[in-house]
């Protein structure tokens, strides 16, 4: 495959940032921090961001009005939630 060929193979596919663009960048840099880790905690995104948690809990609440991502109960402890990207 060609580098043109690729490039427009590129242009076709649909865009899986696309429902990021609009949001905050509180909340684009934790999506791009759950796109290098699988799952994580609330508590563990606010250190990897280095973002206050409760900037990290509004962008957690933006990414899953554009069901960007996915949450489920901790099931080594339930008090938590555990957050991976789904695009």
């Amino acid at each position: 495959m060609s580098t043109t060929e690729a490039v427009a193979a590129d242009e076709d596919a649909p865009d899986r940032w696309e429902a990021v663009r609009d949001l905050p960048p509180s909340a684009k840099l934790v999506a791009k921090v759950l796109d290098y880790n699988d799952t994580l905690t609330q508590s563990q995104l606010a250190e990897e961001t280095l973002l206050p948690p409760r900037t990290v809990r509004y962008a957690l609440s933006r990414l899953e009005e554009e069901d960007v991502i996915d949450s489920r109960f901790s099931f080594t402890d339930a008090r938590k939630r555990l957050y991976s990207l789904a695009v």
